[in-house]
């Protein structure tokens, strides 16, 4: 099953080989905003946003660049010292990340990520990187969250901070540009149920996979570390399920899946097409599309959702 850019939703998707590109190029403008070698950084978001801080931070971290957390905003640790607080904001407007900046304004270093230079987040926070390039009309984030994570891959490329085994943000794009277009496998567009596993930075992946499924198209997700499949979530594996790994495949997970009758989808393997796992979330993305569509669901207009979540405490 393949699919085209009949949505403005699908039309963001299969931008985002460009948008990867133009992040990456801009490293060297949003210097300021980006955490400095050897910084203590927690990273902050909402949603999508906080998924995208729990794969950067354990690339960072990982990569030698600084100790690096990632928190839901709502959940930050107040007791707890950074050199500096990260936030990563598509709209600007968040209610919880505009109230933990304003809260340790003066005290803490504050950086931000957003799409719109136009918002409170530009006053909320000291510096800020605005990847306007990278801004959506559609509710469902996509290439926002991957071009902000995309940026900060970037960053440690050009820090010498890159993991081993990481590849760049360029290879990455092209990976994205195989992913926008190859069919969807009709065996994964007609599946009943959905869990996706990564390990490391890809865990995030996986949560963001399972959201977007769940939001375009009130699809039955969970996602889990991969190493955990067998810890319990194997039990909802069946024929005409899904077991979506991102990145390496565990050993022995691949017979496991095939053992209980799912259906194992990895990018890491040939037959799947050997993709970035980044690009692979893309594939996710665009299944969530197809799968919306398929149910005469507008993956423009998802069910319960605002571009923005402003609680109602006065704030902008």
């Amino acid at each position: 099953m393949s699919t085209t850019a009949s949505s403005r939703t699908s039309a963001e998707i299969d931008s985002q080989p460009t948008t990867w590109r133009q992040a990456a190029a801009s490293v060297a403008r949003h210097a300021a905003a980006l955490p400095r070698r050897g910084e203590r950084v927690a990273v902050i978001g909402c949603g999508t946003s906080w998924f995208m801080a729990q794969s950067y931070a354990t690339l960072r971290e990982s990569g030698g660049h600084g100790e690096t957390d990632a928190f839901a905003a709502s959940e930050f640790p107040h007791p707890r010292t950074y050199d500096r607080i990260l936030a990563i904001s598509r709209s600007g407007t968040t209610t919880e990340v505009l109230d933990l900046l304003r809260l340790v304004k003066g005290t803490t270093p504050t950086s931000a990520i957003t799409a719109d230079p136009a918002t409170p987040v530009m006053r909320a926070a000291d510096s800020v990187a605005v990847l306007d390039f990278a801004d959506e009309e559609s509710v469902v984030q996509t290439r926002f969250a991957t071009t902000t994570l995309a940026l900060l891959r970037a960053h440690l490329e050009a820090e010498g901070a890159l993991p081993s085994g990481i590849r760049t943000v360029e290879r990455a794009a092209k990976d994205a540009e195989s992913a926008v277009s190859a069919p969807l496998d009709a065996r994964v567009c007609g599946a009943e149920q959905f869990t996706f596993l990564g390990t490391g930075w890809t865990y995030g992946l996986a949560l963001e996979a399972g959201l977007k499924m769940r939001e375009a198209a009130g699809a039955w997700t969970e996602a889990y570390p991969a190493m955990e499949y067998r810890h319990g979530p194997i039990s909802i594996t069946a024929p005409g399920r899904v077991a979506w790994v991102f990145g390496s495949v565990p050993e022995g997970l691949a017979d496991d899946v095939d053992r209980v009758g799912g259906t194992l989808v990895a990018g890491s393997r040939p037959v799947d097409g050997d993709l970035d796992p980044l690009a692979d979330l893309v594939r996710a993305q665009r299944l969530a599309v197809a799968r919306a569509e398929a149910q005469g669901h507008d993956p423009d207009r998802p069910r319960n959702l605002t571009r923005s979540v402003v609680l109602g405490n006065g704030h902008e």
